[in-house]
């Protein structure tokens, strides 16, 4: 490497600069332009701080109520799922909150279920508004998405493990609208594929595919949205923790040696020592 491939780093050596804002010791906070202690504490939501701080910009209040409406859809209190499960072990070790309900929101990082969902299903609602744009119906989009022909279609975001259909987009299709929000391009592309999958395989869009197909139409990208989304499952977490810290240690799924179910090689004599 030359001399110059380093430049970028070393205009950056020995300082931080930053357009969101920062802390003026013994003054105050700005947050995009905003002061912190000044305008926003105590006048707007956590949710409009949180939109303002990933977009730059101020948001409407009715999507930050959007947005606390889907994190409320997420605050499932069930120790079974698999992001809650990890903060009810960490309550039952007495671990700290906050390494226990952090390791849930990491849990939920994943490719198969919670936000970790957001890229695939992004990818897939660009490229199939790109197809209907082109004049492919909703049919052969789907088509496109089996394996094989006269397969059942894989598509990220339509469908659940263990449900048919998401109780939670049904709430927040009813949100959306009492909010006065206008289903935008996204939204009624990802409704008629909905509307086809049910009918034709028994599948429909689930909540994560409902955020995504929404904050497209409202102008967010990728990076925007896995950054609204990485903390939805909080609630639930926290609560799984709480519950299993208030009881007596290790009570939490606990299990005996004869609990597990050896399938390796049987047991054999020690060979003696020659």
């Amino acid at each position: 490497m030359g001399d110059n491939s380093y430049k970028s780093w070393d205009e950056q050596r020995g300082k931080i600069r930053t357009g969101i804002g920062g802390w003026k010791i013994g003054e105050g906070v700005t947050i995009r332009g905003y002061s912190l202690l000044g305008e926003l504490a105590g006048k707007v939501s956590w949710f409009e701080i949180l939109i303002l701080n990933i977009t730059g910009k101020m948001p409407e209040q009715r999507l930050a109520k959007w947005t606390e409406a889907i994190y409320s859809c997420m605050s499932f209190p069930d120790p079974r799922i698999w992001c809650n499960q990890i903060g009810s072990l960490a309550g039952t070790m007495k671990s700290s909150p906050v390494s226990g309900i952090t390791a849930g929101i990491h849990a939920s990082d994943s490719h198969m279920y919670g936000p970790g969902t957001v890229p695939a299903s992004y990818d897939f609602l660009s490229g199939a508004m790109q197809q209907h744009q082109d004049g492919i119906d909703v049919k052969k989009i789907v088509e496109g998405q089996c394996r094989r022909p006269g397969t059942q279609p894989v598509i990220p975001g339509y469908g659940r493990p263990l449900a048919i259909g998401d109780e939670r987009v049904l709430v927040m299709n009813d949100v959306t609208e009492k909010l006065g929000f206008e289903w935008g391009a996204y939204m009624r592309l990802a409704r008629e594929i909905d509307q086809h999958m049910l009918k034709e395989y028994r599948e429909s869009m689930n909540l994560l595919t409902f955020i995504v197909a929404f904050l497209r139409d409202q102008q967010w990208n990728l990076e925007q949205i896995r950054q609204l989304t990485s903390l939805v499952v909080t609630a639930g977490v926290a609560a799984c923790y709480s519950e299993a810290y208030d009881k007596p240690p290790e009570t939490f799924l606990p299990l005996r040696c004869n609990d597990v179910e050896y399938r390796g090689v049987p047991s054999r004599p020690v060979p003696d020592k020659e």
